[in-house]
């Protein structure tokens, strides 16, 4: 957030322009996330009653917090600081939010703050800042949001760069068959490609790159 003068009587105006909009809003309060509400946001006093009534601040840079700071907090904190530091941060929200009903998300989350505050990186300098194997990411719901793409297109994607590191590149034939599976399927043969020697999926039984009588890896980790 840049320096704005205008913004606390911009705040306050587009506030009541919202509830004049919506008349069904009874209780209500702001929510501004800030690095700090030190910057400078205009004088206050015009708009002193709807501050202390009705504003509520989130600070991100650290030496504004008093602790205890709400995980949310210091999640959206990965957006300022050293980038040196982000491994490390990552790490000590990962232990605070163990055992908690949030840590299953949190990669998650993690992901989508720091490829929101780094867009032109790559997916590999994004998992290393946050701690993410590249694996896990290209499963997240932030990936494939990203991508654009649905569950079942996300772990169609997944699986064929798993043969194509493993096998080498694939026939247009075997990629289409495969983007084609059903989710179900694709479970199945995401597990074969991680682990080979499991089942194959029946509806690739037919496919000559999947034969198990010729070489290479991809007959190893589909099976027969």
């Amino acid at each position: 957030m840049a320096l704005d003068p205008g913004f606390l009587r911009r705040l306050y105006a587009e506030s009541a322009r919202l509830l004049q909009q919506e008349p069904a809003i009874r209780h209500w309060r702001v929510l501004v996330i800030t690095p700090s509400r030190l910057l400078n946001f205009g004088a206050p006093e015009a708009v002193a009653e709807f501050l202390e009534h009705r504003v509520r601040w989130v600070e991100l840079q650290r030496e504004r917090w008093n602790e205890p700071v709400p995980l949310f907090q210091r999640l959206l904190a990965l957006l300022l600081g050293a980038e040196q530091a982000l491994p490390s941060r990552s790490a000590e929200l990962r232990q605070a939010a163990t055992g908690s009903a949030f840590q299953s998300d949190l990669d998650d989350v993690i992901a989508a703050v720091l490829i929101s505050r780094f867009p032109s990186r790559s997916i590999p300098e994004v998992c290393a800042m946050g701690g993410i194997t590249i694996e896990d990411f290209t499963q997240s719901r932030i990936y494939q949001e990203i991508a654009g793409i649905g569950r079942q297109e996300g772990e169609a994607a997944v699986i064929l760069r798993l043969l194509t590191r493993r096998c080498g590149p694939l026939s247009e034939a075997t990629t289409a068959r495969i983007q084609a599976l059903p989710l179900e399927q694709l479970e199945s043969l995401a597990e074969v490609a991680r682990f080979p020697g499991s089942r194959r999926p029946r509806s690739l039984a037919g496919d000559p790159q999947l034969n198990p009588h010729q070489p290479g890896l991809l007959d190893e980790a589909l099976g027969s």
